[in-house]
């Protein structure tokens, strides 16, 4: 029987509210009506003579806003329509009394409606200019202090200016509480200044995105949405290995839902910024499906671009490889495990306001994120252009911080925008950088049409995909399998490969998958190539045998790009990857010998090699390389640069004799060719569990020349259950790991 999966939180309905504000308030708005009326007479002088820009190029038609700070609407109390009615946050619900139009004035400024009544407008009260002074509604007279300059943010966010006061619309001391007033407040840059302003409904377009995409609008009831994510959910709970895909994309506005993400499942919003979709719930992954609660096969899956409002305050992602986590905002927590171990994972471009929790995590990678706070540890904990992270500490605690990323390009991403037309939009490469691409609006970038792109469907074969590369075309391959009786030939500088939901490509008949060509700027991204039964000699290679171009203003990059050799079926490949181009840039790679599931065994799924890299100038952040019968990477160009390796070796040797390199006992997890004169590596573990026969040994982990420009920071050898041998870390140094001591660290070499 399989486990009971953890109740759905489902969607929470906003209580009732009584709609009389009350003899008191009646009162007030009294009073205020003739300051109104004063105000639409006889603008300020200040105002008056304060040429405003234009106004920003807000959404038409009615819409949401959205406090980034608290992820809650903007909201008429009690859905009320009479003068005094307050302007407060409240959470989001879908209601007529959430949904707002900006109707332009004059010199750039707008007055903000309420669809109950759209001549009740956001005022500010009594025509006050002093910090605090309340908002509600008024019956639009024409006054100052009911119009409204939208200054964009960038990302679909804003921060309206009071043209009377020149001061923002503000959420008070930051708040998060349902009910809570706003006010006009002296601009100061802060998230409760910070509005997101999305389409209440927008069309999906003519884009036909397959049978495995769920497209959800916050105009749906959110029961609707919650029956489709559960019905998904129970397919992929422990579906390990099967051939169902799924995307299931959130456009922008706000939900109340529970998303437990199981296999082969992308979860994406789909704004220009991680705070376009709210999530008030959960956006989550447990391991219940396999207790206790141990995370090491939670495999294959994705959250991108949405932000949470985590149910109790604290969100799970308890994950181990090929887990993406990019482009997220967190208010709360996160948790990295559910009680069991978890075997590694990789977050980038991300914010989480309160504290990462890593729990029974081993290792994990965070890239160019902002974090409240970060505690726990076991293996190797590394941080890279990231705030908010532990500081350098190897080995105790076993914390590699890097201060900043020195070329990165985050992944393309999926969109609607204003007008609800799909769009995908492509970073730009970014040199030198820290915390996240979207902390002041829009990253830079290109947006791409999706006329630019032809979108794959199930049932696709080679021959359609290459003729439509050949035409110029980019490639959005919705989720699926894939078989390829050709080799996918990319030869366009700036082509765009974006798979969704993990799509899957296997190669039969034993032809290599995809070539990319020397070529500047391709990106591929969210895509798995499975070997098939036939033994492939690679299956990618990036820039053929002898490339020697220059890419450094922009490179080819790879982004949640997984490979995987057996474990759905047998697979052979003898190498996985072959990166032949320079500067090329990989970003979350876990390239994979099958080491549990169908056609495993040391003679069934064969595969010398996960990687070699033969470019220069190349660079890996979160390199996954494991179970490989030979070398696991061998890296041959010069300038190379990794931030963040996880190896297992492999743990089928029958035998030491099966397993020799030359007279040496093993192969080593990283090989640097003694030709390299310059390479840098910081925060590397490999690991042995050699269960078919615990005697076999490994020399060393880590292979590399001895010389000056050849660094590895931070680096760590395990047995795991004292399972076998590493006798060294790096060359002679370091070890050894064994059934006496599990663990070995050593932290640089030379």
């Amino acid at each position: 029987m399989l486990p009971t999966p953890r109740p759905s939180t489902g969607g929470r309905r906003r209580p009732p509210r009584a709609r009389a504000l009350g003899s008191l308030t009646a009162a007030l708005a009294a009073a205020a009506t003739a300051a109104s009326l004063l105000s639409a007479l006889q603008p300020t002088q200040a105002a008056a003579e304060q040429a405003a820009p234009s106004a920003a190029a807000l959404p038409t038609g009615w819409s949401t806003v959205v406090n980034s700070g608290s992820g809650k609407c903007l909201d008429a109390r009690a859905a009320g329509t009479v003068n005094g009615t307050a302007v407060q946050q409240y959470t989001c619900n879908n209601s007529t009394a959430q949904q707002w139009s900006f109707t332009p004035t004059s010199d750039g400024f707008v007055r903000i409606d309420n669809r109950n009544d759209a001549q009740q407008v956001v005022d500010v009260s009594e025509v006050s200019a002093a910090d605090n002074a309340v908002v509600h509604l008024w019956t639009y007279g024409g006054g100052n202090n009911q119009q409204w300059q939208a200054v964009d943010e960038g990302g679909g966010a804003y921060h309206f200016v009071n043209r009377h006061s020149r001061k923002c619309l503000d959420v008070p001391s930051a708040s998060t509480a349902d009910s809570v007033q706003l006010v006009q407040y002296t601009c100061n840059g802060t998230a409760a200044q910070r509005f997101q302003v999305a389409p209440v409904s927008t069309a999906p377009g003519d884009v036909d995105l397959g049978p495995n995409v769920a497209v959800f609008d916050p105009s749906m009831p959110s029961s609707t949405i919650q029956s489709r994510l559960d019905s998904i959910f129970r397919q992929q709970e422990t579906n390990q290995f099967g051939s169902q895909r799924y995307a299931v994309m959130f456009k922008p506005g706000t939900y109340s839902n529970d998303v437990n993400v199981g296999f082969y499942t992308q979860v994406l919003g789909l704004g220009q910024s991680p705070d376009s979709v709210t999530v008030n719930g959960a956006v989550h992954v447990e391991a219940d499906w396999f207790p206790p609660q141990n995370a090491t096969h939670n495999f294959w899956r994705g959250a991108e671009n949405l932000s949470v409002n985590p149910t109790g305050g604290t969100d799970r992602w308890a994950v181990s490889q090929a887990s993406g986590y990019r482009r997220m905002h967190v208010r709360g927590n996160l948790e990295l495990s559910d009680g069991g171990w978890s075997s590694g994972g990789f977050m980038a471009d991300t914010k989480i306001d309160g504290q990462v929790r890593s729990g029974t995590q081993q290792q994990w990678l965070t890239r160019n994120s902002q974090l409240g706070s970060w505690t726990g540890s076991n293996w190797n904990m590394v941080f890279v252009g990231s705030q908010g992270v532990p500081g350098n500490t190897f080995p105790n605690p076993p914390y590699t911080t890097v201060d900043r990323t020195p070329t990165v390009r985050e992944k393309p991403f999926l969109y609607v925008d204003d007008a609800g037309a799909y769009r995908v939009f492509v970073p730009a490469l970014r040199t030198d950088s820290t915390a996240t691409s979207w902390a002041n609006g829009n990253a830079p970038g290109t947006s791409l049409g999706i006329d630019q792109f032809h979108v794959v469907k199930p049932g696709a074969t080679a021959a359609q995909l290459n003729a439509a590369l050949a035409d110029g075309k980019n490639l959005l391959v919705t989720p699926g399998v894939y078989h390829l009786d050709q080799t996918l030939r990319v030869t366009r500088p700036d082509t765009v490969v974006l798979g969704l939901g993990l799509a899957t490509f296997v190669p039969d008949n034993g032809v290599t998958a995809m070539t990319v060509a020397d070529v500047d700027g391709v990106k591929i991204a969210g895509v798995l190539f499975d070997a098939g039964t036939t033994n492939s000699r690679t299956l990618v290679e990036i820039g053929p045998a002898g490339a020697s171009a220059s890419h450094a203003a922009n490179p080819t990059s790879l982004h949640d790009v997984y490979f995987r050799v057996g474990g759905a079926a047998v697979g052979k490949a003898t190498t996985s990857l072959v990166v032949n181009s320079d500067h090329v840039i990989g970003d979350h790679m876990w390239i994979w010998r099958g080491d549990h599931g169908n056609g495993i065994g040391w003679s069934t799924n064969t595969a010398d090699t996960g990687l070699v890299v033969n470019g220069d100038d190349v660079t890996m952040y979160g390199l996954f390389v494991e179970h490989y019968q030979k070398h696991q990477t061998i890296w041959n160009g010069n300038g190379g640069r990794t931030y963040f390796y996880q190896n297992e070796m492999p743990y089928d040797p029958p035998n030491q004799a099966a397993w020799m390199n030359g007279s040496t006992q093993g192969y080593p997890a990283y090989k640097v060719a003694d030709s390299v004169t310059s390479h840098q590596a910081y925060g590397l573990g490999s690991y042995c569990f050699f269960n078919s026969n615990p005697s076999v040994t490994a020399e060393h982990a880590f292979e590399v020349p001895n010389r000056p420009d050849v660094r590895f920071r931070n680096m760590v050898t395990v047995s795991l259950g004292g399972t076998g041998t590493i006798r060294h870390v790096i060359n002679d140094r370091g070890g050894p790991s064994n059934s006496s001591t599990n663990v070995a660290n050593l932290v640089s070499y030379p």
